[in-house]
């Protein structure tokens, strides 16, 4: 035994322990507005940050300590001011950022609640549906892919897909399946006035959001959210869209050979997955780390929850992607484009 690595061992997991904790107070600092009066305001001691948010100050004052110790505010012994940079504000108080992190650690803090649920879901392996989990598990999801979509959909991945852009703004008809809350349906709605969107999803709660925030866009009849399985919603389309939501599937085969058969014949599916390599050891770093521990306790339990139970989890790989496609019947899939969180598949029958 190795006590030189035992004692490195036990600082590690003190570490991740410690950024367990962190993700707790981030979700507390999101919901009380702490990261947003810092941004505005600037240095600011723990009596002030309460009272421009009206909480207790021996909380905060604890909560930003805290967050000290974590990297994530400054602290300037001299003034015994805090201080969050502008550098991390974009990721914790600017909700429309690209680089906005909060809906992850509001969606990851949710799924933790289920923890009793996926260790049973260990025992007997029927998994544990998406619709069993925590509400701020829909809502932190939705947040965390939202900027992501804004920065990506219309200025890369839509352009690179072969002639979609301009079938898009001559008037196409769209759906986006796995729509959840309706941020890329929407985006995408925003973008092409003269196509028609619908978004489906087999999670009624989730297609209520939708349709509010279709309402609240003013997006009017051109956008429309109904309640369907990805295997068996209606219609025909010039376009389909699936995004971060593939691996979810029970069947992913057998929603690609769904697709397949509601897409026209010069019709376009644009899959985007989690990017990630065809091998567990290309997976073995820190986004790998995320993508496969959520995976463990929503991705490959919502799968194996339904029929044929796939799980392929959110580390699939562009090789098991390709071949779910393939298997469907679909004659030409490519990559399109990517970015460090995301790969975007081009299938054409």
């Amino acid at each position: 035994m190795d006590t030189t690595k035992v004692e490195q061992f036990v600082f590690k997991a003190m570490g991740d322990l410690g950024s367990a904790l962190t993700a707790t107070l981030v979700v507390i600092g999101d919901r009380l507005g702490l990261y947003r009066a810092m941004a505005e305001a600037g240095a600011m001691t723990s009596q002030e940050l309460a009272q421009r948010t009206s909480t207790n100050e021996r909380c905060v004052r604890e909560w930003l300590a805290a967050q000290a110790a974590a990297g994530y505010v400054e602290y300037d012994a001299a003034t015994q001011r805090y201080t969050l940079p502008p550098e991390h504000a974009v990721a914790l108080a600017m909700e429309n950022s690209p680089a906005c992190v909060l809906g992850g650690f509001q969606g990851m803090m949710a799924a933790t609640r289920a923890v009793f649920k996926v260790e049973e879901a260990f025992r007997h392996g029927k998994g544990v549906g998406w619709h069993e989990h925590d509400p701020d598990l829909f809502r932190g999801t939705e947040r965390f892919f939202r900027p992501g979509y804004n920065a990506n959909l219309l200025s890369s991945w839509i352009p690179a897909l072969e002639g979609l852009q301009d079938k898009l703004q001559s008037g196409a008809t769209v759906a986006d399946i796995g729509c959840g809350h309706g941020a890329s349906t929407i985006i995408m709605a925003q973008a092409f006035p003269n196509s028609r969107f619908t978004g489906f999803d087999y999670h009624a709660p989730s297609i209520e959001a939708a349709r509010q925030r279709a309402a609240e866009a003013g997006l009017g009849e051109r956008v429309r959210f109904e309640v369907a399985s990805a295997k068996d919603f209606p219609g025909s389309y010039d376009f389909v869209a699936i995004f971060d939501a593939l691996h979810d599937m029970g069947d992913p085969v057998g929603v690609a050979r769904h697709v397949r058969e509601v897409l026209k014949p010069d019709g376009t599916w644009m899959v985007v997955e989690p990017n990630a390599g065809d091998r567990v050891e290309d997976n073995l770093h820190a986004l790998g780390r995320v993508f496969y521990s959520v995976s463990t306790l929503v991705c490959t339990q919502a799968s194996l929850a339904q029929e044929v139970g796939l799980a392929l989890g959110a580390q699939a790989g562009e090789a098991r992607l390709r071949d779910v496609l393939t298997q469907a019947g679909f004659g030409r899939v490519r990559r399109a484009a990517e970015t460090p969180f995301n790969i975007v598949l081009e299938a054409r029958p």
